[in-house]
């Protein structure tokens, strides 16, 4: 296996991973976590998103997150914006770099944001003019690229043809999101060859939930075949509203431990990343869902 020498770990558990607690997380708790975060030695935290508030409550506090947080530098600050008026906000806020959102699958893009693929990538068009003259970078995501809640399983050519759509559109990576957990090494490997075709793999990164409990398996697929960006939550936070029995993002403990166990770099404290992933899990008051995480921490008690 020709595994990456590094990796680097994009941290989205303040944005995607706390973005459908019915608890609401006041900002200063936000911006507790996204700083131990960065002081764990994460180098690119999605900490927020602009989008309209009566769709998502918990990030109407991004612009506050955005402005309160300790900038290190060396670490990329993003939010998600879905529109242009995200966008502008975005800017305005003082983000580094943004991220933009296709499907893979036509039902779930109707579902979650009314419209048809082609349409949604059109919507973007003018996020990347004005990024462009802004010097923003914009990230690409391709939701359900093994398999979806309502058209079940995804064509790996439709993945590589929304994932080329993007690139061309002048996103400079692209993450592909395993949406529902469904995936499975062999269906990973199907997919991230199709993809390959069309888009460079220096250019891709995985994004796996967990529900079925491959995330790692599926992880260490995307390693062996070139892939060295890996998309993960702390504490194993969030979920897909629209999968049921859909489990959170792959826990970042869980990914830093196996990174360890591999020799591969990716730069972050685990005992640091472990006590950002303990604070926000008693905030919401409940254990993690890392195993690592809630194995060391019961080794602590003890």
């Amino acid at each position: 296996m020709n595994l990456p020498k590094k990796v680097k770990i994009v941290e989205v558990g303040p944005r995607d991973g706390l973005q459908n607690e019915k608890q609401f997380i006041e900002s200063a708790d936000k911006i507790a976590l996204i700083n131990q975060l960065s002081d764990a030695g994460l180098s690119y935290v999605e900490s927020g998103s602009f989008v309209s508030p009566k769709w998502v409550p918990q990030m109407a506090t991004s612009t506050d997150v955005f402005t309160g947080i300790n900038k290190k530098s060396g670490v990329t600050y993003a939010a998600l914006t879905p529109n242009m008026k995200g966008f502008e906000a975005a800017i305005a806020a003082g983000v580094d770099e943004v991220a933009i959102f296709g499907a893979a699958s036509e039902s779930f893009s109707q579902k979650n944001i009314n419209c048809s693929i082609d349409e949604s990538l059109e919507r973007f068009a003018p996020i990347m003019a004005t990024a462009k003259t802004h010097g923003i970078n914009v990230r690409g995501y391709v939701s359900c690229v093994v398999g979806c809640p309502y058209d079940g399983e995804i064509a790996p050519e439709k993945v590589a043809d929304v994932a080329e759509k993007l690139l061309k559109m002048g996103c400079y990576e692209i993450s592909l999101g395993d949406t529902i957990g469904v995936g499975t090494a062999a269906s990973v490997q199907k997919m991230l060859q199709a993809v390959g075709t069309k888009v460079p793999v220096e250019k891709l990164a995985v994004h796996f939930h967990d529900t079925y409990g491959q995330a790692l398996t599926n992880i260490y697929t995307a390693l062996s075949m070139g892939v060295s960006v890996v998309d993960s939550a702390v504490a194993g936070l969030g979920g897909c509203p629209y999968a049921k029995g859909a489990s959170g993002n792959v826990a970042t403990e869980d990914v830093v431990y196996m990174l360890n166990g591999l020799g591969i770099d990716s730069g972050i404290d685990l005992d640091k990343l472990l006590k950002a992933g303990w604070f926000i899990s008693d905030i919401l008051g409940r254990a993690p869902v890392s195993k690592v995480s809630n194995a060391f921490r019961a080794q602590r008690v003890d």
